[in-house]
């Protein structure tokens, strides 16, 4: 009798314009041009242009813990903006926003100053020489669809960039995008 593999988890820094599946879409690659293991699936997803943390794991009551809003796991995103946010909309964000499917839980707010230096992206975001940007640091436990850029739209500041850095204890460091390592 064959013994299951060992449970592991991969932490994934997944680059713009990839989707959370093995398989292509379009004009979206799968996670397959980067992770060559068997029997690991992505727990949660992140949109095709998002970048930053994606979880995978061969066990299954891991994923659906991770992916789960029950779970109430924290995710943590750091978004540049455009414009300058005030006090009033972090204060909103921190209270939860009103978006079309209902109020969101509240969540940890704060600026990112100086802004952090990152990667480029590929393709770079699109500037205005009128608009500045900002980054801010959003800390959420729901997961709604596209939850961070409707809420930074309900208060005024349109995403322009969206890194998840974070999913519970679990972050990006030492990650540089396409690079994924086991969780040990």
């Amino acid at each position: 009798m064959r013994r299951p593999p060992a449970p592991c988890l991969i932490r994934f820094n997944k680059p713009y314009g990839v989707l959370s599946q093995f398989t292509a879409e379009g004009k979206w690659r799968g996670l397959k041009d980067f992770i060559d293991l068997p029997g690991v699936y992505a727990a949660g997803r992140l949109d095709a242009d998002s970048e930053g943390l994606l979880l995978l794991t061969n066990d299954g009551k891991q994923q659906a813990r991770i992916a789960d809003p029950a779970s109430r796991m924290e995710k943590t995103y750091w978004v540049q903006v455009e414009g300058e946010p005030d006090e009033q909309a972090l204060t909103a964000l921190r209270r939860g926003v009103l978006l079309k499917d209902g109020m969101t839980q509240p969540a940890h707010a704060r600026l990112l100053t100086p802004a952090p230096t990152l990667w480029e992206r590929a393709p770079p975001i699109r500037t205005r020489n009128t608009i500045p940007t900002a980054w801010i640091e959003l800390t959420l436990t729901e997961g709604r669809n596209r939850q961070v850029r409707r809420m930074t739209a309900a208060v005024g500041f349109p995403t322009l960039r969206l890194i998840r850095m974070a999913i519970g204890p679990h972050t990006l460091e030492g990650l540089l995008p396409g690079m994924w390592r086991r969780c040990d």
